[in-house]
């Protein structure tokens, strides 16, 4: 019995195979223009093998771990062996806490699977302690060998093969090989749909969100436009407001909707609720033709535009502000180069998950170097931009088994949809970067750290000091970001002027800020606003449960002056209503 559906799934396999070839080929001539295709390795073996040629080996250690490793090849046969008798074995290795690949329970209870499962488990652990044997005197090439060890030891999971995943077996004999159809059209369309620098999987149902619906549904207008922005005044559910409204500069690579995402996660909708005048930029997504604009054109048509804008509708001389990521490190920009020219009206600066400092950038470095940047530059110059989806999927390699493989299993080879789910409903709809403010952003952060140092960076002849920065600041950061570090956040508390408060919340880059009071699921910690470095701000930093949010507005509350009477959206005569929240701008996907 069991060698028949044996014989079945491999029938399937190979009806699937013949097909999938000639459809792959189909649509590969049509979209890449080309007649064959070299599957994309993920990694880059002649980038990888010249890193590991300046290396130098502790062969001791190096000895050490092949000893132990024969070893446990030698007791995995014998268990191996033992199994298939019927015996009761423990197992050598078993997969760390939290990973969910070998979930399913045939992954313990078949000896075949089981012996599948742990000589992966072992032959990764070897590969992991061989490349720990190996001394580099550049940190940041020891940094690229582990990063690529790992996408490779990844992609080689048999959790991601037909033949070795037992759940994917079982789809193909209960659903008669038509989970292997389904999964060629998804991969087909997935293919069809991406740029041609990368492959990109698709997350969540695309169709499942439509915006000013489900998503970006708190009350506003659109009061001012640009070539780069639209900016957004949300209407006011109080009687009254603080007088010093606030304005949010989400990241310009994405969509501003992540702060305003359902009623119960928005972000932008609580602000509201607490009394404050709340407008948010929502950035163009940009064409070739945006192929010249560079940082400096961000700074001048995004947040210091809107601070025009924000300043003439409320007649106010003072403004709250706050940004997101890149939104973040532009808004420092912004406001170190407003204070050297004298302008005094930002009132304070609120930075979520933001690098000031780009000496520990994380694992997103691992991607930029003097040797990539040609490479790199050469994308974006062709196309005038840099292609969001790429920078996308860049992203989601970070976190490769969670945001990459997972869904490369359920989609093509179980032949499932991916599930509806809002944060990667927005994680999936990106934007473009233009290729000067690209190249110039790269090369004055993670390649030579131009921002820190006072002076490096200039636009329009302005030195670039964010020392100048002498207004109340918070920093929020995330315990478990993958894309921002936290103790490389951290470091920006150093180069401000200004008094700053460093927020530490749980999780990650996206839900460790949407964390919403009702329901949010992640604490947050406070420390002493003296501590020097980031390790040691932590380990006199005290947890308290629940969101972060509270704690914000605590802060922001003394900075935002007396309550005035809430004005109506809109109603301004020099910046009428163009039209309602969510607006043109953000509607515009890729693809």
């Amino acid at each position: 019995m069991k060698q028949a559906a044996e014989s079945t799934v491999l029938e399937y396999i190979d009806q699937f195979s013949e097909v999938f070839n000639k459809k792959l080929q189909e649509v590969l001539s049509k979209s890449l223009n080309v007649d064959t295709a070299t599957p994309v390795a993920p990694v880059d073996s002649a980038q990888f093998s010249e890193l590991l040629t300046s290396a130098n080996v502790d062969t001791a250690k190096l000895v050490t771990e092949q000893m132990a490793f024969m070893e446990q090849q030698m007791q995995l046969w014998q268990n191996a062996t033992k199994a298939m008798l019927g015996e009761q074995v423990s197992p050598v290795i078993s997969e760390n806490k939290g990973d969910h690949r070998f979930k399913d329970e045939q992954w313990s209870q078949s000896p075949v699977y089981s012996y599948i499962k742990q000589a992966y488990l072992l032959n990764s652990k070897m590969l992991q302690s061989t490349v720990e044997s190996l001394e580099f005197a550049d940190p940041k090439v020891a940094e690229q060998v582990k990063f690529y060890t790992r996408q490779y030891i990844n992609a080689a999971s048999p959790t991601n093969s037909i033949l070795t995943n037992p759940e994917v077996c079982r789809e193909i004999l209960e659903s008669k090989g038509e989970n292997l159809a389904k999964g060629m059209d998804n991969f087909m369309g997935d293919l069809q749909r991406s740029p041609v620098e990368a492959f990109s999987v698709t997350q969540t149902d695309p169709d499942a969100f439509t915006l000013g619906e489900d998503l970006a549904t708190t009350p506003g207008k659109v009061v001012f436009e640009n070539d780069f922005i639209q900016l957004i005044q949300y209407q006011a559910v109080t009687d009254k407001v603080y007088k010093q409204p606030i304005l949010i500069t989400p990241p310009f690579i994405n969509k501003y909707y992540i702060l305003d995402l359902d009623q119960k996660k928005s972000l932008v909708r609580w602000l509201v609720e607490q009394g404050y005048s709340v407008f948010i930029i929502s950035w163009v997504n940009p064409d070739a033709s945006f192929a010249e604009k560079d940082f400096g054109d961000y700074m001048h048509q995004g947040p210091i535009a809107a601070l025009d804008v924000v300043q003439q509708i409320t007649k106010v001389t003072k403004v709250n502000m706050v940004g997101w990521c890149v939104g973040g490190t532009l808004l420092a920009t912004a406001v170190a180069y407003l204070r050297a020219k004298q302008d005094t009206r930002v009132n304070s600066m609120t930075l979520l998950t933001t690098l000031l400092d780009f000496s520990e950038p994380g694992e997103v470095g691992v991607y930029l170097s003097e040797k990539n940047m040609p490479m790199i530059e050469k994308a974006a110059d062709e196309k005038g931009y840099f292609d969001g989806r790429v920078l996308g999927l860049g992203f989601s390699m970070l976190r490769e088994n969670n945001l990459f493989w997972s869904y490369f299993v359920n989609n093509y080879l179980k032949g499932k949809d991916p599930v509806p789910f809002d944060l990667l409903y927005w994680n999936s709809d990106p934007t473009n970067f233009p290729a000067a403010a690209f190249k110039q952003y790269l090369k004055n952060t993670y390649l030579n750290n131009n921002l820190k140092e006072a002076g490096s960076l200039t636009i329009d002849g302005v030195g670039i000091d964010l020392k100048n920065i002498d207004v109340p600041c918070y920093f929020l950061s995330t315990l478990a970001d993958h894309i921002v570090p936290w103790q490389g956040s951290y470091k920006g508390t150093q180069l401000v002027s200004g008094d700053a408060r460093f927020v530490l919340s749980g999780s990650g880059h996206l839900a460790g800020v949407i964390n919403p009071v009702e329901g949010g699921k992640y604490p947050h910690w406070i420390g002493s606003e003296q501590a020097a470095d980031a390790q040691t701000w932590f380990a006199e930093a005290e947890k308290q449960e629940g969101s972060w949010w509270p704690d914000w507005h605590q802060w922001l509350a003394p900075q935002s002056g007396n309550q005035v009477k809430a004005r109506t959206v809109g109603r301004t005569k020099a910046y009428p209503a163009i039209e309602d929240a969510p607006g043109r701008y953000v509607k515009v996907r890729l693809g």
